[in-house]
């Protein structure tokens, strides 16, 4: 049983609490027991701004709730035992408890102390419930019981692909959808608005705004579909493998009963891994996510740096879409509108790619059975799905739907395009045309003038043959 003494250093009260290392010095108000304790002492790296989220903190209490309503129902843990451990388990699951998790990223491996941090905080509110004194470890004790059936090799990876699929459901997916469909209405919008195209930096030929704005939505769509791909094997969970695969000291069906309660009490389709023995000493699925969190901030980095420069001058430079003015910017030149939704969406694209070299390297570092840089990979692949939930919100709030096109700007830029020639070659063939947008160029004159002086066409053949919003749509019928 704890002992109540007083910390001299802090003239905090404290109590004594043992773990197989012996005795540890712990706030007499706290959950957290002796092997937490040690890690906030051993591994202040990075403390604060590396503690877990909530949403971490909610899968752990998952994980123990799941693994006792399973022992249960197995036969392998009293109903009694389980009933106040899932109690307790629900505390951590709907955040009353978040503050008794002071851990951080940078620590074991494996995440044991977090593993650890969650069996003493579930065992003491377990044991406060049945009327019993912090650290008494009875009738609930957190290896014995709480931790029944599982290792931290296991249990933490579970921890990992729960907080990962719900991330993404129910944050990634709807704000980027919201984001997505946005940018869908602007599209059939302006659908019928022409505007020069553009490869190379350099003029081409025309295209409409509506198929621009398309372009973007299917690169989202796309890299949606990706990321939504790799969930199928992040709902496999390393369940029933414990410290090395073999499943030492769980019940041969821990782990398909333990996953089907954490599918219920999710609602996503979580089902234990057909291999125990990948799930623990390699991440593929949850690194196959972070590369398709990468390639969907791909996609929206290329949306922004479009609208950027679509947006440039506005005077000075292409000025063909107008943005929201949300706020000065410069402290120097009045008036100065900046596109800094663009700046803060890509700087996110850049981010997500550095995490996710971060998460390809971490899920090599699998020696024999165990990868051991688990709470890295959790934490940036988690960053990455935050960082683009709220860039896409924040994106869609004060720059998408503010998006206008200028009309007179795109008017005059497809008046003034020298590609528009392309249309010409099936009538007086490439080296003609060429001829002709190379005099208009140099000369200085329009295409219509130049192509007139060739001699190759009259201004009534010029006028048929070059008609913008037919060449943005070669296959529609007149």
């Amino acid at each position: 049983m704890a002992m109540e003494q007083w910390n001299i250093g802090t003239m905090e009260p404290t109590r004594i609490e043992h773990d197989a290392l012996g005795a540890v010095e712990v706030p007499a108000d706290r959950l957290w027991g002796a092997q937490t304790e040690r890690s906030r002492h051993f591994f202040s790296i990075g403390a604060p701004r590396f503690i877990w989220p909530r949403r971490v903190i909610r899968a752990l209490g998952l994980l123990k709730k799941a693994a006792a309503l399973a022992n249960a129902r197995l036969g392998t843990l009293s109903q009694e035992r389980a009933d106040l451990i899932a109690r307790a388990a629900d505390d951590v699951i709907e955040g009353r408890l978040d503050a008794e998790f002071p851990l951080v990223v940078f620590q074991t491996g494996s995440g044991t102390q977090s593993n650890m941090n969650a069996n003493e905080v579930i065992a003491n509110r377990a044991n406060q419930l049945a009327g019993r004194p912090l650290g008494a470890h009875d009738p609930v004790h957190p290896n014995d019981h709480v931790n029944k059936g599982q290792s931290s090799n296991d249990g933490f990876p579970v921890v990992m692909h729960i907080a990962v699929a719900e991330a993404v459901v129910q944050r990634l997916v709807p704000e980027v959808t919201a984001l997505r469909n946005t940018l869908a209405d602007k599209s059939k919008s302006y659908a019928d608005i022409v505007m020069i195209g553009r490869t190379h930096l350099q003029d081409a030929v025309p295209v409409t705004l509506g198929q621009v704005i398309g372009g973007w939505v299917a690169q989202i769509d796309d890299g949606l579909a990706g990321v939504w791909a790799t969930l199928h094997d992040v709902y496999a969970l390393a369940l029933g493998a414990t410290a090395v695969g073999t499943g030492l000291n769980a019940h041969p069906k821990f782990g398909a009963t333990a996953a089907a309660v954490i599918a219920a009490e999710t609602g996503l389709q979580f089902r234990e891994t057909t291999n125990h023995f990948a799930a623990l000493s390699a991440h593929d699925a949850l690194a196959a996510t972070s590369g398709a969190l990468r390639t969907l901030a791909s996609a929206l980095m290329k949306m922004a740096n479009d609208v950027r420069l679509y947006s440039s001058g506005p005077r000075a430079g292409i000025g063909e879409l107008s943005i929201p003015e949300n706020e000065p910017g410069s402290s120097i030149m009045p008036g100065k509108i900046n596109p800094t939704q663009c700046e803060a969406i890509t700087m996110v694209a850049a981010q997500v790619f550095g995490n996710d070299v971060t998460v390809a390297f971490a899920n090599t570092q699998g020696q024999f059975q165990l990868n051991v840089y688990k709470p890295v990979i959790l934490h940036n692949l988690l960053e990455s799905i935050e960082l683009v939930a709220d860039a896409s919100r924040s994106f869609d709030r004060y720059c998408a739907r503010g998006l206008e096109p200028n009309l007179d700007r795109i008017r005059q830029h497809v008046e003034e395009s020298l590609m528009l020639v392309t249309a010409l070659n099936p009538h007086i063939g490439y080296e003609k045309s060429a001829a002709i947008a190379l005099a208009a160029h140099r000369n200085g004159s329009s295409l219509r003038d130049a192509a007139m002086a060739s001699g190759h066409l009259t201004g009534e053949q010029f006028d048929q043959w070059i008609r913008p919003e037919k060449m943005a749509r070669p296959h529609e019928s007149a």
